[in-house]
Formats: C-alpha cells, sequence, structure tokens
C-alpha cells in the first residue's frame, strides 16, 4: 500500500503544464515521489540523532532536501 493517493499526483502534473495525465504517469510520479519522501526522511533522523534529538524539525528537513538535491546534481 502506497502513502500518498493518485488524485493529488495528476493535480501537481496539470498544475505544472500537463493538458491530460495518464494513470501510469501519476503511479509512477506518486512512487518517485514517495521514494524521495523516504530517503529525505531517513536522512532527517540521522540529522536529529546527530545532534542529540529524538525530534525531527524543519532544518533537518531542509538539510536532507538540500543534501539529495547536491547528489543528484554531481551525479551520484
Amino acid at each position: 500500500m502506497t502513502d500518498l493517493a493518485i488524485s493529488p499526483m495528476d493535480r501537481i502534473m496539470r498544475k505544472a503544464g500537463a493538458e491530460r495525465v495518464s494513470e501510469e504517469a501519476a503511479e509512477t510520479l506518486r512512487e518517485v515521489l514517495e521514494t524521495l519522501a523516504l530517503e529525505i526522511s531517513r536522512d532527517s533522523i540521522a540529522l536529529a540523532k546527530h545532534a542529540g534529538r529524538k525530534t525531527v524539525n524543519a532544518e533537518d528537513v531542509r538539510m536532507a532536501s538540500r543534501k539529495l538535491l547536491a547528489m543528484t546534481k554531481l551525479g551520484i
């Protein structure tokens, strides 16, 4: 079971300019976003633990997101 619904994926793609969105495209976007969210969440948790906290805060999420973006740009 997935954690994200399909209909928001369709809305996101339409908001980005798509006239029509296939169900397969919406499902694929959902899979990609869930994968990214899990990776960012894991890194955020690690950052909080490293700082001696049990609570993940917004800055942890921002830092984990920047790390993932930097790795993507570097092709890692």
